[in-house]
């Protein structure tokens, strides 16, 4: 098969920049996206994309895609991963919504309606456990009823039915994964590790919401990588997969395990629930195990191990 060309989008997030990053390394192209929004400090997201300018086939745009030339930004490309979105459960409430509609809904809808008018080998969309919602019946499963509980998780999960409706009616080659929890190297500031561990470093309190007993499925950023790239070269279409740990653990349990690596003490302080937030994630991966060959190879311990390290590397640079 001839050198792929892929569109990566959010380039400069997380997960972004962490797939594009690991596509460059194994020799493909990769076309990058990102509209530098203000949920958090430009300065990390440039740093983010740093080590992907060291590549010759790594070009990057800056631009939004509900405005930008989509068919300037799709010349040439054959598979896309859709990463970019405005995240944040908490954050997705009153006047911020009209935000998660623009970049979740209408960029999402906008960006296959450009697709459908090229051939494509593969659209891969990063969708959230958010669309679960507060489910009692654990683990959760593709199959069960979704029901979010937050306005960030509705419009993760209108996304993915638009993924699936230009599947059905377009012959777009679609395919939603379903992220669990993700941590590791450049996780977003406003994640509960990054809080955690930097405020543990810098002798801070930690805000827990609740007491501390709800339960994550956490998934170390490689694994989810793994995952895009694996479902990008896969021949799988309209087809929702979870993708995550395959375990679950409570917070308060992390936290030792963070005190415990870091050799500190951390400061805590309780306080209520936050709307919006689930009690309990657990991500049944049968499903991707089957078709996509997905398991999980770090382990929450060995994760947070190197997302510490990464965290000091950001105060000694003074990068907040």
């Amino acid at each position: 098969m001839a050198k792929m060309n892929f569109l990566v989008t959010g380039c400069a997030g997380f997960i972004g920049s962490s797939t594009a990053l690991e596509l460059l390394r194994r020799g493909y192209s990769v076309r990058g996206i990102d509209r530098f929004s203000d949920y958090y400090s430009r300065e990390l997201k440039e740093k983010n994309i740093t080590a992907l300018k060291d590549f010759e086939q790594f070009e990057f745009i800056e631009g939004d895609l509900v405005s930008v030339d989509l068919a300037k930004l799709l010349k040439g490309i054959d598979v896309v991963i859709h990463d970019a979105a405005q995240a944040g459960v908490r954050s997705s409430w009153g006047k911020s919504f009209d935000t998660y509609i623009k970049d979740n809904i209408v960029a999402t809808q906008r960006l296959l309606e450009a697709v459908k008018e090229k051939k494509i080998i593969k659209f891969v969309y990063a969708s959230s456990s958010s669309v679960y919602g507060d489910v009692k019946k654990l683990p959760m499963n593709e199959e069960m009823k979704v029901s979010p509980v937050s306005p960030y998780g509705v419009t993760k999960l209108d996304g993915e039915n638009l993924v699936m409706l230009y599947n059905k009616n377009y012959g777009i080659p679609g395919i939603a994964l379903r992220y669990f929890t993700v941590f590791g190297p450049r996780q977003r500031p406003d994640m509960a590790f990054h809080k955690f561990i930097k405020a543990i470093l810098k002798g801070e309190p930690i805000e827990i919401y609740g007491d501390g007993s709800q339960t994550r499925d956490f998934t170390y950023i490689s694994d989810i990588v793994e995952a895009n790239i694996t479902a990008a070269l896969s021949d799988i279409e309209g087809k929702v997969f979870n993708i995550g740990g395959g375990k679950r653990i409570k917070l308060n349990e992390v936290i030792k395990i963070m005190e415990k690596i870091i050799g500190i003490k951390a400061k805590l302080y309780f306080v209520n629930p936050q709307k919006g937030d689930v009690q309990d994630t657990y991500a049944d991966i049968s499903k991707a195990k089957e078709l996509l060959n997905y398991t999980p190879q770090v382990s929450l311990g060995e994760g947070l191990e190197r997302e510490i390290e990464w965290i000091k590397t950001l105060l000694d640079d003074h990068i907040e």
